[in-house]
Parts: C-alpha cells; structure tokens; sequence
C-alpha cells in the first residue's frame, strides 16, 4: 500500500509546474522557473542609445553585459518611479539573457495543470501577446507570460550583439 500512495504522489509532482511570480502595479504575473537565473536587485543600468523604448540600458552582472527591460514599459503601464522592492529577474530564453525590471517578486508556486487555463482572445495589444496562459491559484488569477514573446526575434538578436541597428 505504501508503494501505491508513493506512485501517486510522484504522479502528482509530476503533473505540477514551477512558476516565479511577481506584480507589475496590482496586476499578478508568472514564468517558468526554469528560464529564471536569477533574482537581483535594482543597480546602475547604463543607458544605451537607438534600442526600443522598454530597453532602459545594460548592467554589468559578474562580467557579463546584459541588457534590462522594463516589463512596465513594454507593456506600455503607466511610468512609476523604482522603489525598495523593484528587482530585475534575470532570465535565459533561446540563447538570450535578458533582465527584466518588476515592481516585486512574489514566490515560487507550483500549479497543477488542471489550474493552467489557455487565454482567452483579448486582442493583439503587446501586453497580450505576451501572455501564455492563466493560472488559477485560490482567488486570483496569474497571467503567465511566455519570455519569448517579451523580444521579438530582431530585438534578441539586436541585444545580444547578433545583429547592428536599423
């Protein structure tokens, strides 16, 4: 019987997956722990000229050149000033490092798929198009993004040194 129960909870863990969540204003949002390398607090970004506007610059992170983007920005939010609690996620998506500026980080949850739902059509608004699923979690709803579409192609090659202005 022990064996069973054993199964079953492995079955379980398996059937959950792993989410960072953070707020932007009052608004819940989600991604996949497994493109999160890690949480870092706000520190001096250079600015950098002829990038979108949501590309506040670049930090130096143990060597490493990488450029931030402001999610409240790409969103096209309301501009507010940084705070105790604004962080940058640095997160890893097809080759690309990218820190993303939150207002704060949440927690790590795990969601069963029973309480993932797939958007509904809400248009092709930039905030939109980023957003990969639903996720139930007691009362509220997280929206959870899908990186990929934080940068388009051209922007992650732009950033990444891969390609020169236009």
């Amino acid at each position: 019987m022990a064996q069973l129960e054993q199964i079953q909870e492995s079955e379980e863990e398996s059937t959950l997956a792993k989410y960072l969540t953070f707020t932007i204003g009052s608004v819940a949002y989600a991604l996949e722990i497994g493109i999160v390398t890690e949480i870092i607090g706000l520190q001096g970004i250079t600015p950098v000229p002829n990038v979108p506007h949501f590309i506040k610059g670049v930090i130096n992170l143990r060597g490493k050149v990488i450029p931030v983007m402001d999610v409240r920005a790409r969103f096209q939010l309301e501009e507010q000033a940084y705070h105790d609690r604004t962080c940058i996620i640095v997160i890893e998506v097809e080759s690309a490092t990218v820190g993303l500026v939150v207002d704060a980080v949440s927690e790590v949850i795990d969601l069963p798929e029973d309480a993932i739902e797939p958007t509904p059509s809400l248009g092709q608004s930039s905030e939109s198009r980023c957003i990969q699923a639903l996720g139930k979690v007691g009362d509220e709803v997280k929206l959870i993004l899908d990186a990929r579409q934080l940068l388009d192609s051209g922007e992650a090659a732009l950033l990444n040194g891969n390609a020169s202005p236009s």
